[in-house]
């Protein structure tokens, strides 16, 4: 499988998000704002799950595994970006592009997937309240998680794998700020029908299939939410469910443009605005979502934040 030549090992250039303008300049800090409020919101959500003993549920942990790979996925691709950017230099070592397009591809398929199931588990907690301890337990929350990551991480090792034994020749140049898929594609020697199908068919199952589960999911919520009398019912049920809806739709919405277009109908610059949105994006906006619109979420972070208030004042 593996045809690597001196010319294939060779390093591959970043053709990046900016240049040397002054707008562009803005746009940078901009988007490095947008990182380190990705990473703050996620890094505290992971933290306030571990620390607080009332978010230790499966909902919860599966939310602080959704930040988890929102985190990773951030960290992937902008402080690459941002040293290229900064240092003048655009160069990405063969290997470093392997690893960053592995990342990424295991990062998004997981949380594809943990989307999917997560609807399972709101499904379970409106539909069969009373039975959520035994259908929704700890092991199978762990269960879930081991999937997503397992299950994507396998996927995008044999799809890398396979990608970057192709050879590359001429222009090494990655009309991208990071190594995607589309934007590397491009650059390999030969024939690739074959694979870029076999690529587009796997996208649209890791798509559809989530989707499907999504939409029954909610299906039978719905159903059920329309059969209650009271009013205030209703009103938690979509409110537990709505943030997970938002986040699900910006998710599965981004990767669809991104992933489920022809080559025909790509351009350099929309492979761009896809990628930035979903993994900018939406890994910034995913805490932000849960913790404004989470009632659990905001109690537990001002039970902490009271905590570390008495224990400060007891300090002193």
């Amino acid at each position: 499988m593996w045809r690597w030549n001196q010319t294939s090992l060779e390093d591959f250039i970043l053709q990046g998000l900016f240049d040397d303008s002054f707008n562009h300049l803005c746009l940078f800090l901009l988007i490095m704002l947008v990182f380190l409020t990705a990473v703050s919101g996620n890094t505290l959500t992971i933290l306030l799950i571990c620390v607080d003993s009332h978010l230790h549920t499966p909902m919860y942990f599966l939310l602080s595994q959704l930040s988890l790979m929102d985190l990773m996925h951030v960290s992937t691709t902008i402080p690459k970006m941002a040293s290229n950017y900064l240092s003048g230099k655009k160069s990405i070592s063969f290997v470093g592009c392997a690893t960053q397009h592995f990342m990424y591809l295991s990062l998004g398929g997981a949380e594809c997937l943990l989307l999917a199931l997560m609807s399972y588990d709101r499904y379970v907690a409106i539909c069969h309240p009373l039975r959520y301890t035994v259908l929704m337990s700890r092991r199978v929350g762990v269960t879930m998680a081991v999937m997503s990551w397992s299950s994507a991480s396998v996927n995008s090792l044999i799809h890398t794998s396979i990608l970057m034994s192709f050879p590359f020749c001429g222009s090494r140049i990655i009309h991208h700020f990071y190594c995607e898929y589309p934007a590397v594609v491009k650059l390999v020697c030969g024939d690739v029908t074959l694979y870029e199908t076999t690529v587009y068919i796997c996208s649209v199952v890791l798509l559809l299939l989530p989707i499907i589960l999504v939409s029954t999911s909610y299906g039978f919520i719905l159903h059920s939410v329309i059969q209650m009398h009271s009013a205030g019912s209703k009103r938690n049920a979509f409110a537990t469910c709505s943030s997970h809806l938002i986040v699900v739709s910006l998710w599965y919405g981004a990767c669809m443009f991104s992933y489920m277009r022809p080559r025909s109908q790509r351009t350099p610059l929309q492979d761009k605005v896809g990628s930035v949105f979903y993994s900018i994006i939406t890994p910034t906006l995913n805490p932000l979502i849960y913790t404004l619109r989470n009632k659990d979420v905001a109690k537990a972070l001002k039970r902490v934040l009271r905590r570390d208030v008495v224990a400060s004042g007891l300090q002193l």
